[in-house]
């Protein structure tokens, strides 16, 4: 049997060129009876996760590498200008991004990928370990901080240190690499000096690719790369320079082509790929294509097994907090600062603590000792701390609230403890992720926030996590509508009738060219929705470690001025178990500040929003749905349900901000609350074991709390299958994700005893909060918002419009 591992295959995170996702690249290379497979997309790591995920899944072992861009026939002993990456205590100044300093010219972009980027030499790097992975995540890093936005400028001093720094394999890449560029000219000449450049950088390390595409030039390039390889006894591998798992995706690979390009089909072809055979192909095909180069298979099987890790070795840990001299660690001063703070907050008269919140708060900090998170909390604490010391108004929003220790080191006003709010959804053993406080600044002052970040940790060790902007149905027809040569009016009309698909309506409305058809362009949109189109920022999510970021994945300018980011987004961050600090802007914070300074200017009054009364008349006020300004509650659906809901208490505003969400209405939960509120209705549950759970919601479950809740009594799920609802609750396909939990709910209600109708009910409560619903932490931090906001209105209106 002919062993065989792929090592040059690009996956859909080779934005705008590869057409298959990791999962379907490593399905197939297990059922084609792959040794391993290597993933390497251009300039970065971004799908490395997902592909880790996979063949971990599978047991097929995975090596992880690059497509890189070195500059076009230069001497690789010319002197560059070599930039450092910026670390600890740099100047910021010296750290700027080029949007604020421009490095080169600025060029039309489209998608990630510069159309008129200057030519460059490919070669493709293989890490054959963690700290051949580093090595590689650093050079990545480098060019991409070198250079502009998606155009990395690569540098052949960074290549030679990244070579004899780390484990890295180089194969001579494909037609755009110089070897086999000259080996397509038949320059032996040149072909000898390009294999003798990259041998001394990598030494033994280097592998002369070849490849066959059942093109005519194939033959002849490969065996001049293979005789002038052999002659300097540089080993051959064969690879199939991969871009789709199956040869049935080469269509969609030319459209993403076209779209990349910015050009439609018919005028493509310098983008275009010129062959369908860019697929995962049999091992016994490899090796009867590959029979007049012996070795070249085999050597492709054997450095797959000699390169392949396991990604969730270079996970990275939380740096050690800077604490005062005289504490010897970090839980020891997290401790202190919770019991100082809890004699305030939770006091027993004496000086001490209420015993109920000493017994809540030891075992909160028992659990958060034994995960290893106090420098988690510590770190949050201190930009909370920096800000209030910059008069910047914040507060934590999301689980986070769900912590009596964040009550008592002043992250929140929320009590979790009168409220009964439980702290294993924030954080416990049987979770397995880490701690995840969102905290909620001024819009207008959160830069200085991050870039405090920024310059107490290092740019090295501190990044923003990205967010990978995919395709959705409507902007994917915009670009398919372009590539295949449609105007805007004719992709106008597709996108009216996207929905419906009517093909009497759209004969009759859109003029197509002659043989193209709306089914055919709507079924291209289809398969390429969810696709990866380029890299975003996440809006607030950020990374800190214990050591250089790039070792972990590489680093690249955001389009946002000194701005860097991750290559990965949250959910690849938290699956490798990188831990995300979420640092949010919010505008009703803007204008509450604004409005209090402006009373404090004007009237010489001094307002603080946390120690405000609660007044019969504010509640008046909201009953009357006079909430225009006010946060939360001024969109027409709440006006419209403020009169019915008829809020008399706090708590009656965190029910209002979850109620009027889409988990809740799609799950059915509105007006049957409202009428039972009112008396219209009589108070029912599902089940006698919900009754506990929707007592306080009248039977009717409002919050995210209640839906674990429900699924851990009434279908008996254990804390695991529990934290997988709130996962799948939460997730950007959270209706397919759900869909997956369905049998077990069912069986374990059955388990119970509940079947028929209260299971159906149940479900779709749960189902429905699949289209997104609040916790009740989160509903009860932005319920201070919500008063404050209402308060300022009622008792300082002009002073709230200028804040407004």
């Amino acid at each position: 049997m002919t062993r065989y591992a792929e090592l040059h295959c690009h996956t859909n995170f080779s934005f705008l060129d590869g057409a298959s996702w990791p999962a379907e690249l490593v399905e197939r290379a297990v059922e084609l009876g792959y040794s391993a497979l290597a993933v390497t997309d251009h300039d970065g790591f971004y799908g490395a996760v997902q592909f880790n995920e996979a063949a971990r899944e599978a047991g097929l072992p995975a090596v992880y590498g690059a497509e890189i861009g070195l500059p076009l026939g230069r001497d690789p002993d010319e002197e560059v200008d070599l930039d450092p990456i910026p670390g600890p205590g740099d100047n910021p100044e010296l750290a700027q991004s080029p949007n604020k300093k421009q490095r080169g010219r600025i060029r039309q972009m489209h998608g990630s990928k510069p159309v008129d980027s200057d030519p460059t030499d490919h070669l493709v790097l293989l890490s054959g370990s963690p700290a051949g992975y580093a090595a590689l995540g650093e050079l990545i890093t480098r060019a991409q901080f070198r250079g502009e936005k998606d155009r990395p400028v690569y540098a052949w001093d960074d290549l030679a240190v990244a070579a004899r720094r780390g484990e890295l394999v180089a194969l001579t890449g494909c037609h755009q690499g110089a070897v086999p560029r000259a080996a397509g000219m038949g320059d032996a000449v040149g072909v000898r000096r390009e294999l003798g450049r990259l041998r001394d950088v990598f030494g033994d390390r280097l592998y002369a690719e070849l490849w066959d595409h059942a093109m005519p030039e194939d033959d002849p390039r490969n065996e001049l790369v293979a005789e002038v390889a052999g002659q300097l006894r540089i080993p051959v591998v064969a690879t199939n320079n991969v871009h789709y798992h199956t040869r049935d995706r080469v269509d969609l690979s030319e459209v993403l082509a076209a779209i990349g390009g910015r050009r439609d089909l018919d005028t493509a072809d310098g983008f275009r790929p010129a062959t369908d055979e860019r697929f995962l192909r049999l091992p016994r095909d490899m090796a009867r294509r590959f029979a007049p180069f012996p070795g070249a298979v085999e050597t492709a099987a054997e450095l797959g097994a000699a390169l392949a890790f396991d990604l969730r070795l270079v996970a990275p840990r939380l740096p050690d907090f800077p604490m005062p001299g005289h504490f010897r660690s970090e839980m020891e001063y997290l401790r202190h600062l919770v019991f100082e703070g809890a004699r305030d907050v939770y006091p027993d008269g004496a000086g001490g603590v209420e015993p109920r919140a000493a017994t809540r708060l030891e075992h909160e900090l028992k659990i958060i000792d034994e995960l290893g998170f106090p420098g988690y909390f510590l770190i949050v604490w201190d930009l909370v701390e920096f800000a209030r010391s910059r008069d910047i108004y914040c507060q934590i929003r999301g689980s986070g609230a769900d912590s009596a220790v964040c009550r008592c080191i002043g992250l929140t006003r929320v009590d979790p403890i009168r409220l009964h709010l439980p702290f294993e959804r924030f954080l416990s053993e049987e979770r397995g992720r880490p701690p995840d406080i969102d905290v909620d600044f001024e819009a207008e002052r959160r830069e200085e926030v991050i870039q405090y970040c920024y310059q107490r940790y290092g740019r090295e060790r501190a990044a923003m996590v990205a967010n990978v902007i995919t395709y959705r149905a409507r902007s994917v027809l915009q670009d398919v509508g372009k590539a295949f040569g449609l105007t805007q009016a004719q992709v106008n009309g597709l996108t009216k009738y996207l929905d419906t698909r009517d093909p009497k309506s759209i004969a009759t409305q859109v003029e197509l060219p002659a043989g193209l058809t709306a089914d055919l362009i709507y079924e291209t949109c289809h398969r390429l929705d969810g696709f990866p189109r380029h890299l975003g920022i996440h809006s607030g999510g950020v990374v800190i470690a214990d050591r250089p970021l790039h070792e972990v994945v590489p680093l690249e300018w955001g389009r946002m001025e000194d701005r860097s980011v991750l290559q990965w987004d949250k959910e690849s961050c938290a699956a490798i178990g990188i831990v995300k600090f979420d640092l949010l802007g919010l505008g009703m914070l803007n204008a509450l500040h604004l409005a209090v300074d402006v009373i404090e200017e004007t009237h010489s009054v001094a307002v603080d929003l946390a120690t405000i009364p609660q007044e019969p008349v504010i509640y008046e006020m909201l009953t009357k749905a006079d909430t225009v300004g006010v946060f939360q509650v001024e969109s027409r659906a709440q006006m419209a349900t403020l009169p019915r809901m008829k809020p008399k208490t706090f708590y009656d505003l965190a029910i209002e901000v979850a109620l009027i969400r889409p988990g809740p209405i799609q799950g059915h939960s509105v007006h049957p609350f409202l009428q039972r509120r009112n008396g219209e209705a009589p108070v029912t549950y599902p089940h006698p074991l919900a009754e506990p759970i929707l007592e306080k919601t009248l039977g009717v479950p409002v919050f995210q709390e209640q839906l674990m809740e429900l699924a851990r009594v009434c279908a008996g799920f254990s804390g695991g299958q529990t934290d997988r609802l709130r996962m799948a609750m939460s997730s950007k396909r959270s209706v397919e994700a759900m869909a997956k939990l369905q049998d077990e709910l069912y069986e374990g209600m059955a388990g119970n005893g509940i079947t028929g109708a209260a299971a159906d009910e149940i479900w779709e409560k749960l189902q429905g909060f699949a289209a997104f619903g609040f916790p009740e932490s989160h509903s009860v931090s932005f319920a201070y918002i919500v008063y404050a906001s209402s308060w300022l209105k009622y008792h300082w209106p002009t002073e709230f419009l200028c804040g407004l």
